[in-house]
């Protein structure tokens, strides 16, 4: 009989961990126990410190679910760790209001700590037998029931980490969707910006040309009105020339379709280039330019973009300068580097600024400038085109005593020789 009792719990036991709970569906679990205790009905009850919660039962009178509040010294009794036998005059029958003959309560624990019990209901007495197999088997069940629960938690934090992952991967399609569109629409506006900055140019160098020629007196003597008409003419064909170059520059640049084409040349010439491009603008404020070339050397760089770096540093100045005053452009350099400042003597820039001021759109908030048309471009595309060179750009400046914009540029690119 003993061999027989042994080989029975072994196949129990096997059982009871083979057996796959879903949805916390402990009769399956529950039912196998018949082979060792008899029963004629089963309750699985979970604990908390105020109420009990039946889980599971062969029972019709209650549904799983069902919840009993703890009364009297109830609680303290099934908080203790033991196995026992039960009779229909106990406080716990009673309140379940259960008629069998014989009752035998098992707890539930994991290290001595109760959290539910197993109560089995029959017609026929108990013995100490049924209670050591209770015992046992109560132990077992112990540790499969909360090895269901953490499963369930698994799966539950499972499915939330797949659910977030999947609105994750929905969230990045909707966003590279939105991307794709943004990109066209981006890709439309710089076009179209850039079209009609093509568009304005060919006129605006017209109207500056022609001005330039009425000026000469090739075409006729004009009057003094007239030649301050066609000053002002020409100046504001200048200044929105040179507006029209910084959107269409700053179009190129997001759209990083700025090259370079690198060759050699003397420093002086963008120099004296830009200073008669500009000279409208400087005859307008009357301004002296003071250049300062110690040595002119050939630097291999784009001659085209260094020109518009020297274009936007000196029109700034100009910008910014008060009236008869000077301003000064100085270039050095050393066997590998060559330094070009372009100092005013105009207002200044306070320190707080002297980063922002390279960014794109930034305007200044003094009075001074706010007077000033502007894009806010030029000095956000001097820095792109000086580091595409690679090279540095900064500012020097106090509030009310002139800016000086200081260039530092690689002479020749490396294994380049000058011819």
């Amino acid at each position: 009989m003993s061999n027989l009792i042994d080989k029975n719990f072994i196949n129990l036991i096997q059982k009871i961990f083979l057996t796959d709970i879903k949805n916390e569906e402990y009769s399956c679990l529950l039912n196998l126990l018949k082979s060792l205790i008899n029963y004629t009905h089963y309750y699985l009850f979970f604990l908390n410190s105020e109420n009990i919660q039946l889980k599971s039962t062969s029972d019709n009178i209650y549904d799983a679910g069902y919840i009993m509040e703890l009364k009297g010294n109830l609680s303290d009794r099934l908080f203790i760790d033991n196995t026992e036998i039960l009779n229909k005059d106990d406080l716990l029958i009673k309140m379940l209001n259960l008629s069998g003959k014989s009752f035998l309560i098992s707890k539930l624990s994991i290290k001595g700590i109760v959290f539910g019990f197993l109560l089995f209901e029959n017609d026929v007495e108990y013995t100490n037998n049924d209670l050591r197999n209770a015992q046992v088997i109560s132990l077992i069940l112990s540790y499969k029931i909360k090895d269901i629960e953490l499963s369930n938690v698994f799966k539950i934090q499972t499915k939330a980490l797949k659910n977030a992952i999947e609105d994750i991967h929905e969230a990045y399609k909707t966003i590279k969707k939105q991307n794709k569109k943004i990109l066209a629409s981006e890709k439309i506006k710089n076009e179209f910006i850039a079209n009609v900055s093509h568009e304005l140019r060919t006129p605006l160098n017209a109207i500056i040309g022609y001005s330039d020629i009425l000026k000469t007196g090739n075409c006729g003597d004009l009057t003094d009105k007239q030649k301050d008409y066609i000053n002002e003419i020409q100046i504001a064909g200048v200044q929105l020339l040179g507006m029209v170059n910084e959107i269409l520059d700053i179009t190129k640049i997001e759209a990083n379709a700025i090259k370079l084409v690198k060759r050699y040349f003397e420093i002086s010439r963008p120099i004296i280039e830009t200073k008669n491009l500009l000279l409208p603008l400087i005859k307008n404020k009357n301004l002296n330019i003071i250049v300062n070339i110690e040595n002119d050397i050939d630097i291999f760089a784009d001659y085209q973009k260094i020109q518009q770096i020297f274009y936007n540093l000196l029109s700034n100045a100009i910008k910014y300068s008060n009236t008869n005053g000077n301003i000064y452009i100085s270039v050095t350099n050393t066997k590998k580097k060559i330094k070009i400042v372009v100092k005013d003597e105009g207002v200044g820039i306070d320190k707080k600024y002297h980063k922002k001021i390279f960014q794109k759109f930034v305007q200044l908030e003094e009075a001074f400038y706010k007077k000033e048309t502007s894009t806010g471009l030029g000095l956000a595309i001097t820095k792109n085109l000086v580091e595409l060179h690679n090279g540095k750009i900064k500012v020097e400046s106090k509030t009310g005593e002139g800016a000086s914009f200081i260039v530092t540029l690689p002479i020749n690119e490396p294994n380049k020789i000058p011819f």
